[in-house]
């Protein structure tokens, strides 16, 4: 059986949902890939209530979380979908899923590791296996992971412009849990 992986994310101007689609292409040539895009109608009064997107991941072998980088850490959409997941970690029920993640901001650096590093808590609180993104920094000829983040994916786009080496490490995320998911899957 081919093993699903969920992307939850959300993306405001649009930076993020480019990578999540970076991501989806490359690792559907694996994995069966469902995604999720947080919109306002998933938060009522604050609160993440989107069953289908939480069942998505109860079924799912692996997630990768995105969210761009607003003042330090994520969207406060993608934070209300993290609380709204307490009932599943109460009873660890992600337990074991592969997990990995990645952002975007507006600056080169942005402190989009922080956001990087709220994802990776966040699966860690889950008991799920966290995916990093394996690759130097500065020694890949193709300028794959040209912000030198080892966690996860870190992007820099304007104006909607991602730039093409970014959406090329997104492909490389994807295909690397893709991997992951089916090497764990045997």
């Amino acid at each position: 059986m081919t093993p699903t992986l969920a992307i939850i994310y959300f993306s405001g101007t649009g930076h993020t949902a480019q990578l999540a689609e970076a991501i989806r292409s490359a690792a559907s040539a694996q994995v069966t890939v469902e995604p999720h895009r947080i919109v306002g109608t998933d938060i009522v009064n604050g609160r993440f209530r989107c069953d289908k997107a939480l069942d998505m991941i109860d079924a799912a072998a692996g997630v990768v979380f995105g969210s761009p980088t607003f003042m330090g850490g994520p969207a406060a959409e993608f934070k209300a979908f993290a609380d709204a997941t307490s009932d599943r970690w109460s009873t660890q029920a992600w337990r074991n899923k592969v997990a990995a993640g990645f952002t975007s901001g507006s600056c080169p650096n942005g402190d989009q590791s922080y956001t990087l590093n709220y994802f990776s808590v966040l699966a860690a609180q889950h008991g799920m296996l966290w995916c990093n993104l394996d690759l130097a920094c500065g020694h890949n000829p193709s300028g794959l992971n040209r912000l030198g983040t080892q966690l996860g994916l870190a992007s820099q786009g304007n104006a909607g412009v991602v730039p093409e080496s970014d959406l090329l490490t997104a492909a490389h995320l994807g295909r690397r849990v893709a991997d992951l998911l089916v090497r764990l899957s045997r």
